[in-house]
């Protein structure tokens, strides 16, 4: 049976999202380097929830994937540098 290169397109880029969440893991478990154990905890909490989110949407909505890796990258940045800004977070 063939199938449609849309919906195998559609996979490969889910994937390769998946695989960039995956590239940013190591992000989120080091930033103990500079933030406190309890925002450590949130971060690892949120990269987690992110990635299960993506597994879970891969087989249903696989475009729904893509942002993640984004959503992923912007919480990290944004809350590292507001942690340094607002709570004195140094490294």
């Amino acid at each position: 049976m063939p199938r449609d290169p849309r919906t195998v397109a559609k996979y490969v880029i889910a994937g390769l999202a998946i695989a960039a969440l995956v590239v940013l893991a190591p992000f989120y478990f080091a930033a103990g380097l500079m933030a406190p154990g309890w925002a450590v905890a949130v971060f690892i909490a949120v990269w987690l929830v992110l990635f299960g989110l993506a597994c879970l949407w891969i087989r249903r909505k696989p475009l729904w994937v893509i942002p993640l890796p984004f959503v992923a990258a912007a919480f990290w940045f944004g809350g590292m540098n507001a942690g340094a800004a607002w709570l004195g977070w140094t490294a």
